[in-house]
């Protein structure tokens, strides 16, 4: 049977869907897979929101219904790219566009919006979406969801580390010794160096980490965001740009009087967190002389000066998930394929260890398109 994943990441770049089927062994075969921007306006928008995180009601409610539109439009592109028919298709599976994860609430919660109505109703196809919601009414974090994922695909004979490189950074220690997985949200990975590159250098980031390969690190800088009192926090947890924006790094740069810094100087700064915050989370976890690799994913394994920062500090090899057959772009939308999958078969799909929830839970709304 055939899945579709849909990912659209707080990096708000665009939309990657794919088809994939998967083998009883735990093998993917990825079908077909193509990428679509958002809509200029709706990428605008979403942007505001993810900045100010106010909007009028009716925004909210217009922006599930737009979002909808625009995942539809890229389930059409996939579906002519693999020439299938949507009668073809077991179900959608779409994570949705987080605007908002607050797991330390005294109401916990994380909203993504999507409106998997409309959703199935444009595609003719069964869409699951809000896969975080009943792993926080059982006491979970909602996130990160992937390591299951990577559990049953990625396992190999030593132990290894999933590292996501998205706005948000993720690990998971894949340790063929032990049945325990171990995931958490290590904190910052892209999100607050290409905030800065959009307010510093009008660029919607660092190729390559050229910009920050010249800078200079503010070492009163690091070692101020350093002390944040999330990284200190043990797993299970989770974070996000609600917590890390870029009003974030200024009022660091204000408390030390360094509003005048060079950006370049910041920029370097902001990567070197990135790469420190990574690589000491692995260490409370497992001694890096047991690990394998690092395999990294999602856009930040397209920057190399931050694999070779993320190595240096973790003494540890960084790859890219390409070497383990999965595309580093892809990796989120296959495993919402087959979150997707594992809904219609009425199978758990969190880990306790991961999230903290009380049990294991069978993810995910359903909404009928067929």
């Amino acid at each position: 049977m055939k899945y579709i994943g849909i990912m659209s990441g707080t990096s708000l770049d665009g939309i990657d869907a794919v088809i994939c089927e998967f083998s009883a062994d735990n093998q993917v075969q990825l079908i077909a897979k193509c990428s679509l921007p958002f809509e200029p306006q709706l990428q605008t928008d979403l942007q505001k929101l993810l900045r100010e995180f106010t909007l009028h009601l009716r925004e909210l409610g217009e922006l599930e219904v737009r979002l909808a539109i625009n995942y539809a439009a890229a389930v059409a592109k996939l579906l002519a790219v693999a020439k299938l028919d949507a009668s073809e298709i077991t179900a959608i599976g779409c994570h949705g566009q987080t605007v908002y994860h607050d797991p330390y609430n005294q109401y916990p919660f994380s909203l993504q919006l999507v409106d998997g109505n409309k959703l199935a109703q444009l595609t003719g196809i069964d869409v699951v979406c809000d896969f975080r919601r009943m792993d926080m009414a059982y006491g979970g974090q909602g996130a990160p969801l992937t390591p299951v994922f990577h559990k049953y695909f990625l396992q190999g004979t030593q132990a290894r580390i999933i590292l996501n490189l998205g706005g948000i950074a993720n690990i998971t220690v894949l340790d063929p010794s032990s049945e325990q997985v171990i995931g958490f949200d290590t904190g910052p990975a892209n999100c607050l160096i290409d905030l800065w590159m959009q307010d510093s250098y009008q660029l919607k980031y660092d190729e390559n980490g050229a910009l920050a390969r010249n800078g200079q690190i503010i070492p009163e800088l690091l070692a101020r965001m350093l002390q944040d009192p999330y990284f200190s926090l043990v797993s299970p947890k989770s974070t996000g740009k609600e917590i890390y924006h870029l009003a974030w790094v200024q009022q660091h740069l204000q408390a030390l009087n360094l509003a005048q810094a060079a950006a370049g100087d910041v920029l370097r700064s902001l990567l070197e967190l990135t790469a420190i915050t990574v690589s000491d989370a692995i260490k409370t976890v497992i001694n890096p002389a047991q690990v394998e690799a690092i395999y990294a994913c999602g856009g930040g394994a397209y920057n190399q000066f931050l694999l070779e920062r993320i190595a240096a500090n973790s003494q540890i090899k960084v790859r890219t998930t390409q070497e383990l057959g999965i595309d580093v772009d892809q990796m989120e939308a296959i495993a919402f394929a087959w979150f997707a999958k594992r809904r219609v078969e009425k199978l758990p799909a969190n880990y306790e260890t991961v999230t903290g929830a009380s049990q294991k839970c069978i993810l995910g709304a359903l909404y009928a398109g067929k």
